[in-house]
């Protein structure tokens, strides 16, 4: 039986295998080693006994305390062996040497596998094991196929501030609405301060329990779930995320709006506001009534914009919050309100025209709800035309929010009313002034304390 291991003696240097000559006492009672192999300070020797004419080649070294012996029927595997011998005890590991010679043979083919990957042995079995575990029955080499396949084309280790700068980069050049990139940089710059790691660890959870953490309106947390579903949409063109696979945003649901927030003004509150605003006032109440033309929108347009003669308000790609160019019509209403008017420049010079706006109402005892002039607006003129279609492209909205929460408002009487608003005798000649530091208001020569 050939019991030869891997290993090689040499006669040279530290690693020397010296012969020795068989030493005779007079009695002829014992032979010493046939052989030292040595390794640093350790030698292991190698015994020549013959038997009916077989020659074997015995090892004899001490192992935890005992001595141990090993037989070969051929010099060079006892020297291999010898030699592995000498150097496990030479490093402190003498414990190794229980292995066999097949099982040395395995571990350095496994050895011998790992080295190109430089993965320790160790690890790589830590890894198997884990693997095997999570895997079942299934096959790794199947799931590992299957893994590549859809992570194959992914750029690994990107975080979410990175793709977040890149995707506002990108959406800026492509000439996105301004609006429409401070709703994108405002959210996505909080998300990625909430979630600076790599956006292959963001999980769903992790974004729903986020959104329901804010203390925000359910519209405005449905509009910041929007940006984060759009930005993981970019993410995974981009090659950051499997193509073939949904995100981590896709399965949060955007929140059910319950609210009824859609409060109109009555005609009469209305003619009461317009008939007591003084002429730098008029534009920003009259438009938004009569047109329902964002205030966001109102703030970027031009007087240039506003043609009378073709009774058309032109909102660029650059103005709308759509980024499309719209066309809104000019009601015989809006357009008597408009004539008067100085028309040049911008259609709101200042900010402090909105706050002044605000005031007047609060003057005449009239509350304004939010968003009050455009939902007045979509609201008569659904009732007027009859057609959610054409409200929604007058007012750069969707049709079926159109049809869900203005229908039915009011009624075509009270719409002829709203469109039938004109200006009075003497309009341009009302007066407005509100002193915040004595928190006075005079209208039309009327001191009015607040």
């Amino acid at each position: 039986m050939n019991e030869g291991g891997d290993k090689m003696a040499t006669n040279a240097g530290a690693e020397s295998a010296t012969r020795t000559k068989p030493r005779r006492s007079r009695a002829r009672k014992k032979l010493g080693p046939f052989l030292k192999v040595k390794f640093g300070s350790a030698a292991v020797p190698i015994y020549r006994t013959e038997s009916k004419g077989r020659v074997r080649y015995t090892l004899s070294f001490y192992r935890d305390g005992r001595r141990m012996r090993k037989m070969f029927n051929d010099l060079e595997s006892a020297k291999k062996e010898a030699l592995f011998v000498a150097q496990r005890i030479q490093s402190g590991m003498q414990h190794v040497t229980d292995l066999k010679p097949h099982e040395r043979d395995s571990f350095k083919a496994a050895e011998a596998l790992l080295r190109k990957s430089g993965i320790p042995l160790v690890a790589a079995i830590e890894d198997y094991t884990r693997a095997r575990e999570l895997a079942g029955t299934e096959s790794l080499a199947a799931m590992a196929a299957e893994y590549g396949q859809h992570f194959r084309k992914v750029v690994r280790k990107v975080t979410i501030p990175v793709v977040v700068a890149e995707m506002l980069l990108h959406r800026e050049q492509d000439g996105a609405s301004k609006v429409y990139l401070g709703q994108l940089k405002t959210t996505l710059n909080r998300f990625a301060a909430k979630f600076p790691g790599e956006i292959l660890d963001a999980t769903s959870q992790e974004i729903d329990a986020w959104l329901r953490s804010l203390a925000v309106a359910p519209g405005t947390r449905n509009s910041m779930l929007r940006c984060i579903k759009v930005f993981f949409s970019f993410a995974r063109s981009r090659n950051y995320l499997p193509e073939d696979r949904s995100t981590a945003a896709d399965p949060v649901r955007l929140v059910k709006n319950v609210s009824n927030d859609y409060s109109i003004f009555t005609p009469e509150q209305m003619e009461t506001i317009l008939h007591n605003a003084p002429p730098r006032l008029i534009p920003i109440l009259a438009i938004e009534a009569f047109s329902g033309v964002r205030v966001a929108e109102l703030r970027r347009l031009d007087w240039s914009a506003v043609d009378l003669d073709r009774r058309i308000i032109e909102l660029r790609a650059d103005q709308a919050k759509t980024a499309s160019r719209r066309v809104v019509p000019i009601t015989e209403n809006l357009a008597a309100w408009l004539a008067p008017l100085e028309r040049k420049g911008k259609v709101v010079a200042t900010k402090n025209l909105y706050v002044d706006m605000t005031a007047l109402t609060r003057a005449l005892k009239i509350e304004w709800p939010r968003n009050v002039l455009r939902h007045s607006f979509i609201s008569y003129r659904i009732a007027s035309v009859k057609s959610a279609d054409q409200v929604a492209l007058e007012a750069g909205n969707s049709p079926s929010i159109i049809f869900r929460h203005y229908r039915e408002l009011t009624t075509e009487s009270e719409a002829d009313k709203w469109f039938g608003i004109l200006p009075k005798d003497g309009q341009m000649e009302n007066t407005f002034l509100w002193d915040r530091r004595k928190n006075r208001i005079t209208l039309n020569g009327k001191v009015i304390e607040k």
